[in-house]
Protein backbone atom coordinates (compact mmCIF):
# COMPACT_ATOMS: atom_id res chain seq x y z
CA UNK A 1 0.00 0.00 0.00
CA UNK A 2 1.56 3.30 -1.08
CA UNK A 3 -1.47 5.60 -1.42
CA UNK A 4 -0.42 8.63 0.73
CA UNK A 5 -4.01 9.62 1.54
CA UNK A 6 -4.91 6.12 2.70
CA UNK A 7 -1.81 6.04 4.90
CA UNK A 8 -2.72 9.47 6.31
CA UNK A 9 -6.22 8.13 7.05
CA UNK A 10 -4.76 5.13 8.91
CA UNK A 11 -2.52 7.37 11.02
CA UNK A 12 -5.37 9.81 11.77
CA UNK A 13 -7.63 6.95 12.78
CA UNK A 14 -5.02 6.00 15.41
CA UNK A 15 -4.77 9.63 16.57
CA UNK A 16 -8.53 9.77 17.09
CA UNK A 17 -8.23 6.62 19.19
CA UNK A 18 -5.76 8.40 21.48
CA UNK A 19 -2.32 7.92 19.86
CA UNK A 20 0.10 10.83 19.73
CA UNK A 21 0.21 12.28 16.21
CA UNK A 22 3.98 11.87 15.80
CA UNK A 23 3.86 8.25 17.04
CA UNK A 24 0.94 7.34 14.76
CA UNK A 25 2.64 8.96 11.77
CA UNK A 26 6.00 7.33 12.47
CA UNK A 27 4.33 3.92 12.77
CA UNK A 28 2.85 4.29 9.28
CA UNK A 29 6.00 5.69 7.68
CA UNK A 30 8.17 2.91 9.15
CA UNK A 31 5.84 0.26 7.76
CA UNK A 32 5.89 1.39 4.12
CA UNK A 33 8.78 2.38 1.90
CA UNK A 34 7.55 5.63 0.34
CA UNK A 35 9.15 8.08 -2.06
CA UNK A 36 10.20 11.34 -0.36
CA UNK A 37 7.38 13.33 -1.98
CA UNK A 38 4.80 10.82 -0.70
CA UNK A 39 6.31 10.86 2.80
CA UNK A 40 6.03 14.64 2.80
CA UNK A 41 2.40 14.48 1.67
CA UNK A 42 1.45 11.93 4.36
CA UNK A 43 3.20 14.05 7.00
CA UNK A 44 1.49 17.24 5.83
CA UNK A 45 -1.96 15.65 5.73
CA UNK A 46 -1.65 14.06 9.18
CA UNK A 47 -0.17 17.03 11.04
CA UNK A 48 -2.31 19.52 9.13
CA UNK A 49 -5.57 17.68 9.77
CA UNK A 50 -4.79 17.34 13.47
CA UNK A 51 -3.68 20.96 13.78
CA UNK A 52 -6.72 22.33 11.93
CA UNK A 53 -9.21 19.98 13.55
CA UNK A 54 -11.52 22.67 14.99
CA UNK A 55 -11.75 24.55 11.68
CA UNK A 56 -12.42 21.33 9.76
CA UNK A 57 -15.11 20.27 12.24
CA UNK A 58 -16.74 23.69 11.86
CA UNK A 59 -16.88 23.21 8.08
CA UNK A 60 -18.60 19.84 8.56
CA UNK A 61 -21.03 21.49 11.00
CA UNK A 62 -21.72 24.23 8.46
CA UNK A 63 -22.23 22.15 5.31
CA UNK A 64 -23.63 18.83 6.59
CA UNK A 65 -27.02 18.18 8.20
CA UNK A 66 -25.38 16.19 11.00
CA UNK A 67 -22.75 17.95 13.13
CA UNK A 68 -19.17 16.68 13.07
CA UNK A 69 -19.47 14.91 16.43
CA UNK A 70 -22.52 13.01 15.12
CA UNK A 71 -20.69 11.66 12.07
CA UNK A 72 -19.10 8.19 12.20
CA UNK A 73 -15.52 8.80 13.37
CA UNK A 74 -13.87 7.33 10.26
CA UNK A 75 -16.12 9.39 7.96
CA UNK A 76 -15.29 12.51 9.96
CA UNK A 77 -11.59 11.73 9.46
CA UNK A 78 -12.10 11.33 5.69
CA UNK A 79 -13.96 14.66 5.53
CA UNK A 80 -11.14 16.31 7.49
CA UNK A 81 -8.68 15.12 4.83
CA UNK A 82 -10.87 16.43 2.02
CA UNK A 83 -11.53 19.83 3.54
CA UNK A 84 -7.89 20.18 4.61
CA UNK A 85 -6.67 19.72 1.04
CA UNK A 86 -9.25 22.13 -0.39
CA UNK A 87 -8.64 24.83 2.18
CA UNK A 88 -4.92 24.63 2.91
CA UNK A 89 -3.13 22.81 0.09
CA UNK A 90 -2.75 25.20 -2.81
CA UNK A 91 -0.64 22.77 -4.87
CA UNK A 92 -3.32 20.07 -4.88
CA UNK A 93 -5.94 20.69 -7.60
CA UNK A 94 -9.46 20.88 -6.21
CA UNK A 95 -10.58 18.07 -8.53
CA UNK A 96 -7.85 15.77 -7.14
CA UNK A 97 -8.77 16.65 -3.54
CA UNK A 98 -12.46 15.86 -4.14
CA UNK A 99 -11.94 12.69 -6.19
CA UNK A 100 -9.38 11.15 -3.84
CA UNK A 101 -11.57 11.87 -0.81
CA UNK A 102 -14.55 10.21 -2.50
CA UNK A 103 -12.29 7.25 -3.26
CA UNK A 104 -11.20 7.10 0.41
CA UNK A 105 -14.83 6.91 1.48
CA UNK A 106 -15.45 4.09 -1.02
CA UNK A 107 -12.45 2.07 0.17
CA UNK A 108 -13.08 2.46 3.88
CA UNK A 109 -16.64 1.27 4.35
CA UNK A 110 -18.63 4.30 3.16
CA UNK A 111 -19.39 3.41 -0.47
CA UNK A 112 -23.04 4.29 0.17
CA UNK A 113 -22.03 7.82 1.22
CA UNK A 114 -19.75 8.78 -1.67
CA UNK A 115 -22.46 11.07 -3.05
CA UNK A 116 -22.68 12.81 0.32
CA UNK A 117 -18.88 13.28 0.48
CA UNK A 118 -18.73 14.53 -3.09
CA UNK A 119 -21.64 16.93 -2.57
CA UNK A 120 -20.26 18.33 0.68
CA UNK A 121 -16.85 19.17 -0.77
CA UNK A 122 -18.35 20.62 -3.97
CA UNK A 123 -20.68 22.76 -1.88
CA UNK A 124 -17.61 24.25 -0.19
CA UNK A 125 -16.01 24.95 -3.57
CA UNK A 126 -19.18 26.54 -4.94
CA UNK A 127 -19.30 28.89 -2.00
CA UNK A 128 -15.58 29.61 -2.36
CA UNK A 129 -16.14 30.53 -5.99
CA UNK A 130 -19.03 32.82 -5.02
CA UNK A 131 -21.67 30.62 -6.71
CA UNK A 132 -25.17 30.19 -5.31
CA UNK A 133 -27.51 27.24 -5.27
CA UNK A 134 -26.87 23.52 -5.04
CA UNK A 135 -29.23 22.01 -7.59
CA UNK A 136 -28.35 18.82 -9.43
CA UNK A 137 -28.14 20.58 -12.78
CA UNK A 138 -25.61 23.04 -11.38
CA UNK A 139 -23.64 20.25 -9.69
CA UNK A 140 -23.37 18.37 -12.97
CA UNK A 141 -22.19 21.39 -14.91
CA UNK A 142 -19.87 22.71 -12.21
CA UNK A 143 -16.27 22.88 -13.31
CA UNK A 144 -14.07 22.51 -10.28
CA UNK A 145 -11.49 25.32 -10.09
CA UNK A 146 -7.91 24.09 -10.36
CA UNK A 147 -6.83 26.17 -7.37
CA UNK A 148 -8.56 25.76 -4.00
CA UNK A 149 -7.78 29.35 -2.97
CA UNK A 150 -11.27 30.77 -2.37
CA UNK A 151 -12.55 34.00 -3.87
CA UNK A 152 -14.76 34.13 -0.78
CA UNK A 153 -14.03 32.35 2.47
CA UNK A 154 -16.81 29.79 2.86
CA UNK A 155 -16.09 29.48 6.60
CA UNK A 156 -18.71 31.36 8.63
CA UNK A 157 -17.29 32.92 11.79
CA UNK A 158 -18.93 34.28 14.95
CA UNK A 159 -18.47 37.91 16.07
CA UNK A 160 -16.97 37.02 19.47
CA UNK A 161 -13.18 37.54 19.03
CA UNK A 162 -12.17 34.54 21.17
CA UNK A 163 -14.43 32.12 19.27
CA UNK A 164 -13.65 33.76 15.93
CA UNK A 165 -9.87 33.33 16.34
CA UNK A 166 -10.35 29.86 17.85
CA UNK A 167 -12.37 28.61 14.88
CA UNK A 168 -10.40 30.42 12.17
CA UNK A 169 -6.97 29.30 13.44
CA UNK A 170 -8.10 26.09 15.16
CA UNK A 171 -7.25 26.55 18.84
CA UNK A 172 -9.32 25.94 21.98
CA UNK A 173 -10.94 29.13 23.29
CA UNK A 174 -9.00 28.99 26.56
CA UNK A 175 -5.62 29.21 24.79
CA UNK A 176 -6.82 32.17 22.71
CA UNK A 177 -7.96 33.85 25.93
CA UNK A 178 -4.56 33.36 27.60
CA UNK A 179 -2.81 34.98 24.62
CA UNK A 180 -5.31 37.83 24.24
CA UNK A 181 -4.76 38.83 27.86
CA UNK A 182 -1.01 39.13 27.25
CA UNK A 183 -0.80 40.34 23.65
CA UNK A 184 -4.07 41.89 22.49
CA UNK A 185 -5.98 41.02 19.34
CA UNK A 186 -3.51 41.84 16.53
CA UNK A 187 -0.52 40.00 18.00
CA UNK A 188 -2.65 37.05 19.11
CA UNK A 189 -3.70 36.57 15.50
CA UNK A 190 -0.06 36.81 14.38
CA UNK A 191 0.90 34.19 16.98
CA UNK A 192 -1.92 31.87 15.85
CA UNK A 193 -0.74 32.13 12.24
CA UNK A 194 2.86 31.43 13.26
CA UNK A 195 1.85 28.36 15.30
CA UNK A 196 0.11 26.85 12.27
CA UNK A 197 3.22 26.98 10.08
CA UNK A 198 5.34 23.90 9.49
CA UNK A 199 8.24 24.03 11.97
CA UNK A 200 11.79 24.88 11.01
CA UNK A 201 14.73 22.75 12.16
CA UNK A 202 17.70 24.34 13.91
CA UNK A 203 20.97 22.66 14.77
CA UNK A 204 23.64 23.43 17.34
CA UNK A 205 27.21 22.80 16.29
CA UNK A 206 29.55 21.09 18.75
CA UNK A 207 32.54 23.45 19.12
CA UNK A 208 34.57 20.69 20.79
CA UNK A 209 34.55 18.72 17.50
CA UNK A 210 34.22 21.29 14.72
CA UNK A 211 33.48 24.91 13.77
CA UNK A 212 30.36 26.54 12.39
CA UNK A 213 32.23 27.26 9.14
CA UNK A 214 33.16 23.58 8.72
CA UNK A 215 29.57 22.44 9.26
CA UNK A 216 28.27 25.07 6.81
CA UNK A 217 30.74 23.90 4.16
CA UNK A 218 29.96 20.20 4.68
CA UNK A 219 26.21 20.77 4.42
CA UNK A 220 26.61 23.04 1.41
CA UNK A 221 28.64 20.38 -0.39
CA UNK A 222 25.74 17.97 0.24
CA UNK A 223 23.31 20.48 -1.30
CA UNK A 224 21.69 21.40 2.02
CA UNK A 225 21.07 25.09 2.67
CA UNK A 226 21.47 26.63 6.13
CA UNK A 227 21.63 30.13 7.57
CA UNK A 228 23.08 31.50 10.79
CA UNK A 229 20.90 32.84 13.59
CA UNK A 230 21.89 36.19 15.12
CA UNK A 231 23.06 36.21 18.78
CA UNK A 232 23.55 32.41 18.88
CA UNK A 233 27.14 31.45 18.04
CA UNK A 234 26.44 27.71 17.62
CA UNK A 235 23.12 27.89 15.73
CA UNK A 236 22.27 27.12 12.11
CA UNK A 237 18.78 26.85 10.60
CA UNK A 238 17.96 24.53 7.73
CA UNK A 239 16.31 26.14 4.73
CA UNK A 240 14.05 23.81 2.74
CA UNK A 241 13.96 20.02 2.82
CA UNK A 242 16.84 18.14 4.41
CA UNK A 243 15.90 14.49 3.87
CA UNK A 244 16.88 12.16 6.72
CA UNK A 245 18.66 14.17 9.44
CA UNK A 246 20.78 11.17 10.49
CA UNK A 247 22.24 10.87 6.98
CA UNK A 248 23.49 14.47 6.80
CA UNK A 249 27.26 15.11 6.96
CA UNK A 250 28.59 15.53 10.47
CA UNK A 251 25.70 13.87 12.33
CA UNK A 252 27.42 10.54 13.01
CA UNK A 253 30.70 12.30 13.73
CA UNK A 254 29.04 14.32 16.53
CA UNK A 255 29.64 17.68 14.85
CA UNK A 256 26.14 18.90 15.64
CA UNK A 257 22.77 18.05 17.15
CA UNK A 258 19.23 19.28 16.52
CA UNK A 259 18.10 21.93 19.00
CA UNK A 260 15.79 24.90 18.55
CA UNK A 261 17.43 28.29 18.89
CA UNK A 262 15.24 29.27 21.89
CA UNK A 263 16.46 26.22 23.78
CA UNK A 264 20.06 27.14 22.94
CA UNK A 265 19.55 30.51 24.59
CA UNK A 266 18.80 28.74 27.90
CA UNK A 267 22.32 27.25 28.02
CA UNK A 268 23.87 30.69 27.47
CA UNK A 269 21.69 32.17 30.22
CA UNK A 270 22.95 29.47 32.63
CA UNK A 271 26.53 30.33 31.54
CA UNK A 272 28.25 27.22 32.99
CA UNK A 273 32.04 27.41 33.43
CA UNK A 274 34.72 24.69 33.03
CA UNK A 275 35.32 22.73 36.23
CA UNK A 276 31.94 23.50 37.83
CA UNK A 277 29.34 21.11 39.21
CA UNK A 278 26.04 21.56 37.33
CA UNK A 279 22.75 19.77 37.89
CA UNK A 280 20.18 19.51 35.09
CA UNK A 281 17.14 18.61 37.17
CA UNK A 282 14.78 17.54 34.35
CA UNK A 283 17.34 16.61 31.74
CA UNK A 284 15.83 14.18 29.21
CA UNK A 285 16.03 13.96 26.27
CA UNK A 286 19.24 15.92 26.81
CA UNK A 287 19.50 18.80 24.34
CA UNK A 288 20.28 21.34 27.05
CA UNK A 289 22.45 18.89 29.03
CA UNK A 290 24.78 18.31 26.10
CA UNK A 291 24.86 22.05 25.40
CA UNK A 292 25.95 22.68 29.00
CA UNK A 293 28.78 20.16 28.53
CA UNK A 294 29.91 21.91 25.36
CA UNK A 295 29.84 25.33 27.05
CA UNK A 296 31.96 23.91 29.91
CA UNK A 297 34.48 22.51 27.40
CA UNK A 298 33.44 19.09 28.80
CA UNK A 299 35.38 19.88 31.99
CA UNK A 300 33.60 19.49 35.32
CA UNK A 301 30.62 17.36 36.32
CA UNK A 302 27.03 17.49 35.10
CA UNK A 303 24.39 15.47 36.90
CA UNK A 304 21.60 14.76 34.39
CA UNK A 305 18.49 13.81 36.35
CA UNK A 306 15.16 12.57 35.03
CA UNK A 307 12.52 10.13 36.16
CA UNK A 308 11.96 8.53 32.72
CA UNK A 309 14.59 5.88 31.90
CA UNK A 310 13.59 5.60 28.22
CA UNK A 311 14.13 9.33 27.68
CA UNK A 312 17.45 9.17 29.54
CA UNK A 313 18.62 6.53 27.07
CA UNK A 314 18.20 9.12 24.33
CA UNK A 315 20.38 11.49 26.37
CA UNK A 316 23.03 8.80 26.72
CA UNK A 317 23.03 8.12 22.98
CA UNK A 318 23.40 11.83 22.20
CA UNK A 319 26.23 12.42 24.67
CA UNK A 320 28.10 9.38 23.26
CA UNK A 321 27.61 10.58 19.67
CA UNK A 322 28.85 14.07 20.64
CA UNK A 323 31.76 12.41 22.52
CA UNK A 324 31.01 14.15 25.85
CA UNK A 325 32.49 12.69 29.05
CA UNK A 326 31.32 15.06 31.81
CA UNK A 327 27.67 13.93 31.99
CA UNK A 328 26.59 11.55 34.76
CA UNK A 329 23.05 10.17 34.46
CA UNK A 330 20.86 9.93 37.54
CA UNK A 331 17.41 8.33 37.34
CA UNK A 332 14.67 9.58 39.64
CA UNK A 333 12.36 12.45 40.57
CA UNK A 334 14.34 15.61 41.42
CA UNK A 335 11.74 16.57 44.04
CA UNK A 336 12.96 13.69 46.21
CA UNK A 337 16.75 13.95 45.95
CA UNK A 338 18.47 14.85 49.22
CA UNK A 339 22.06 14.02 48.30
CA UNK A 340 22.55 17.12 46.11
CA UNK A 341 21.93 19.72 48.82
CA UNK A 342 24.39 22.66 48.51
CA UNK A 343 26.52 20.78 45.93
CA UNK A 344 25.95 22.62 42.64
CA UNK A 345 27.48 25.80 41.27
CA UNK A 346 24.58 25.99 38.86
CA UNK A 347 21.23 24.25 38.45
CA UNK A 348 19.05 24.17 35.37
CA UNK A 349 15.36 23.52 35.97
CA UNK A 350 13.88 23.08 32.51
CA UNK A 351 10.52 22.29 34.02
CA UNK A 352 7.85 19.94 32.61
CA UNK A 353 5.20 22.24 31.13
CA UNK A 354 2.18 22.47 28.84
CA UNK A 355 4.39 23.20 25.81
CA UNK A 356 2.18 26.04 24.55
CA UNK A 357 5.26 27.66 23.00
CA UNK A 358 6.00 24.65 20.77
CA UNK A 359 2.54 23.71 19.46
CA UNK A 360 3.72 24.08 15.85
CA UNK A 361 6.01 21.08 16.51
CA UNK A 362 3.40 19.01 18.34
CA UNK A 363 0.25 19.05 16.25
CA UNK A 364 -2.02 17.56 18.92
CA UNK A 365 -0.69 19.48 21.97
CA UNK A 366 -3.40 22.13 21.68
CA UNK A 367 -6.08 19.44 22.09
CA UNK A 368 -4.31 17.50 24.86
CA UNK A 369 -3.72 20.36 27.29
CA UNK A 370 -6.54 21.89 29.36
CA UNK A 371 -6.78 24.63 32.01
CA UNK A 372 -6.84 21.80 34.57
CA UNK A 373 -3.63 20.22 33.23
CA UNK A 374 -1.95 23.64 33.38
CA UNK A 375 -3.00 24.01 37.04
CA UNK A 376 -1.56 20.57 37.83
CA UNK A 377 1.69 21.41 36.04
CA UNK A 378 2.06 24.69 37.92
CA UNK A 379 1.86 22.77 41.21
CA UNK A 380 4.58 20.39 40.00
CA UNK A 381 6.74 23.34 38.84
CA UNK A 382 6.49 25.04 42.25
CA UNK A 383 7.45 21.81 44.02
CA UNK A 384 10.42 21.36 41.67
CA UNK A 385 11.83 24.87 42.06
CA UNK A 386 11.39 24.81 45.82
CA UNK A 387 13.37 21.58 46.15
CA UNK A 388 15.98 21.97 43.38
CA UNK A 389 16.91 25.43 44.70
CA UNK A 390 18.36 23.61 47.73
CA UNK A 391 20.91 21.95 45.38
CA UNK A 392 22.59 25.32 44.78
CA UNK A 393 25.65 26.43 46.76
CA UNK A 394 25.64 29.90 48.35
CA UNK A 395 26.14 32.53 45.60
CA UNK A 396 25.25 29.89 42.98
CA UNK A 397 22.83 30.21 40.07
CA UNK A 398 19.53 28.58 39.16
CA UNK A 399 17.91 29.03 35.74
CA UNK A 400 14.20 28.27 35.46
CA UNK A 401 12.94 27.69 31.92
CA UNK A 402 9.81 26.41 30.18
CA UNK A 403 8.62 26.13 26.59
CA UNK A 404 5.17 27.46 27.47
CA UNK A 405 3.63 30.93 27.28
CA UNK A 406 1.19 30.54 30.16
CA UNK A 407 1.74 32.96 33.10
CA UNK A 408 0.54 30.31 35.59
CA UNK A 409 3.59 28.19 34.68
CA UNK A 410 6.03 31.07 34.35
CA UNK A 411 5.70 34.46 36.02
CA UNK A 412 3.39 33.17 38.75
CA UNK A 413 5.74 30.27 39.63
CA UNK A 414 8.73 32.63 39.95
CA UNK A 415 6.79 35.29 41.88
CA UNK A 416 5.54 32.68 44.37
CA UNK A 417 9.05 31.21 44.78
CA UNK A 418 10.65 34.61 45.41
CA UNK A 419 7.93 35.54 47.90
CA UNK A 420 8.80 32.41 49.92
CA UNK A 421 12.59 32.56 49.40
CA UNK A 422 14.21 35.76 50.68
CA UNK A 423 17.69 34.36 49.97
CA UNK A 424 17.06 34.36 46.21
CA UNK A 425 16.86 37.17 43.69
CA UNK A 426 16.56 37.59 39.93
CA UNK A 427 19.84 38.35 38.23
CA UNK A 428 19.83 40.21 34.94
CA UNK A 429 22.73 38.66 32.98
CA UNK A 430 25.08 41.14 31.40
CA UNK A 431 26.94 38.88 28.98
CA UNK A 432 23.99 37.23 27.21
CA UNK A 433 22.97 38.54 23.81
CA UNK A 434 19.22 38.31 23.28
CA UNK A 435 17.38 38.08 19.95
CA UNK A 436 15.84 41.33 18.76
CA UNK A 437 12.55 42.37 20.41
CA UNK A 438 12.86 39.75 23.17
CA UNK A 439 10.33 40.52 25.88
CA UNK A 440 12.71 41.22 28.79
CA UNK A 441 10.67 42.68 31.62
CA UNK A 442 11.60 45.09 34.42
CA UNK A 443 11.32 42.06 36.72
CA UNK A 444 14.23 40.46 34.83
CA UNK A 445 12.65 37.46 33.17
CA UNK A 446 12.64 36.80 29.44
CA UNK A 447 9.81 35.70 27.21
CA UNK A 448 10.41 34.66 23.62
CA UNK A 449 7.28 35.14 21.51
CA UNK A 450 7.43 33.01 18.34
CA UNK A 451 5.81 35.59 16.04
CA UNK A 452 8.36 38.21 17.14
CA UNK A 453 11.60 36.20 17.23
CA UNK A 454 10.70 33.42 14.75
CA UNK A 455 11.65 30.66 17.18
CA UNK A 456 9.91 28.48 19.77
CA UNK A 457 8.05 30.23 22.56
CA UNK A 458 10.08 30.14 25.79
CA UNK A 459 10.19 31.65 29.26
CA UNK A 460 13.47 31.84 31.17
CA UNK A 461 14.86 33.58 34.22
CA UNK A 462 18.21 33.49 36.05
CA UNK A 463 18.18 33.47 39.85
CA UNK A 464 21.09 33.83 42.25
CA UNK A 465 21.33 32.57 45.83
CA UNK A 466 22.32 35.60 47.84
CA UNK A 467 23.56 34.28 51.20
CA UNK A 468 24.21 31.15 53.25
CA UNK A 469 20.59 30.39 54.09
CA UNK A 470 19.74 26.76 53.50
Amino acid sequence: MTNPRQLAFIALRDVHKGAYADVALDRVLQKFNLADCDRRLVTELVYGSVRRQRTLDTLIDQFAKKKSHQQPQDLRTILHLGFYQLRYQERIPASAAVNTTVQLAKENGFSGLTGFVNGLLRQYLRKAAGQRGSGAEEKDSLLLPQSPVPHFDPLELPENPVERLGILHSFPDWIIQVWLEQLGLTETEQLCEWMNQSPTIDLRINPLRTSIEEVEAALQSAGVLVRRIPHLPQALRFIGNTGSIQKLPGFREGWWTVQDSSAQLVGHLLDPQPGEVVIDACAAPGGKTTHIAELMADEGKIWACDRTPSRLRKLQENSQRLNLQSIQIYTGDSRHFKQFQNTADRVLLDAPCSGLGTMHRHADARWRQTPESVRELSVLQRELITHTSTFVKPSGVLVYATCTLHPAENEQVISAFLAESPDWQIEFPSGVELPDSTDSTPQGWFKLWPHRQDMDGFFMVRLRKTNNSE
